[in-house]
């Protein structure tokens, strides 16, 4: 048995029929939803953050193979051992796991295999190179593409470099999708978390053309009155 069939195996054997009904419901996973025909074993992240340390040895191509499952949690087991060797790698190993996961984006496929991995390996690839292929991304008529550019420039917020977040933000203040408002609205509170005054530039420019849900969680940690000022319009 190879090893990424090795994997599958201890997978099945923690997975609970249970938690599995309860994740299909809270990814939404029913027809018409952003989730639509997901499966699940049944395995909680501290499960698979804990086994991804098991497996960080793995080959690229085993780590792919399990990439491409069916299975939801199989694909987060993935990314996770992903993550834990990109950040220990030297620079050849990092880039082969940034283009893996470029090449692979349709298996990253819900909010939480892309707010898993995405600051973790694309944004800090890209720290000191072009940066184009977040507003490729950004472009991309895949929602969760568009999640990944905008996830990314988390690692440059952590550095107090905030120009990618809000530009590729103007683009998307557009976005039909609740989970892009939600993505964008977030980043944008990390910045002002950081530097309130780039923030509020932003949002004097934008608040009146955001998505309510865009506005609600870029202003989320303002004080009650400065919140109700921009929800009124009366900034």
């Amino acid at each position: 048995m190879v090893e990424h069939q090795k994997i599958i195996a201890h997978l099945n054997n923690l997975s609970d029929s249970g938690i599995a009904e309860h994740s299909q419901r809270f990814f939404k996973t029913g027809k018409g939803e952003y989730g639509y025909g997901d499966k699940f074993l049944g395995i909680r992240v501290p499960v698979l953050r804990k086994t991804a340390k098991s497996f960080q040895d793995i080959s690229i191509i085993e780590i792919q193979r399990l990439l491409k499952s069916e299975y939801h949690e199989v694909r987060l087991l993935s990314l996770l051992i992903m993550v834990g060797q990109y950040s220990k790698g030297n620079n050849g190993e990092k880039e082969k796991i940034y283009n893996l996961y470029l090449k692979n984006t349709k298996y990253v496929n819900n909010w939480d295999l892309v707010d898993s991995s995405a600051h973790y390996i694309i944004g800090p690839w890209l720290v000191d190179k072009d940066r184009s292929i977040l507003y490729e991304l950004v472009n991309s008529k895949n929602l969760w593409e568009r999640r990944i550019s905008i996830m990314s420039t988390f690692h440059f917020i952590k550095n107090s470099e905030f120009r990618d977040t809000l530009k590729l933000s103007e683009i998307l203040i557009n976005d039909t999708e609740d989970l892009i408002h939600k993505a964008v609205g977030w980043m944008l509170r990390e910045v002002g978390n950081r530097n309130k005054e780039a923030e509020e530039k932003y949002l004097h420019q934008h608040y009146n053309k955001m998505p309510r849900t865009m506005l609600r969680y870029s202003i989320e940690k303002f004080s009650k009155a400065r919140r109700q000022q921009y929800l009124k319009g009366e900034v």
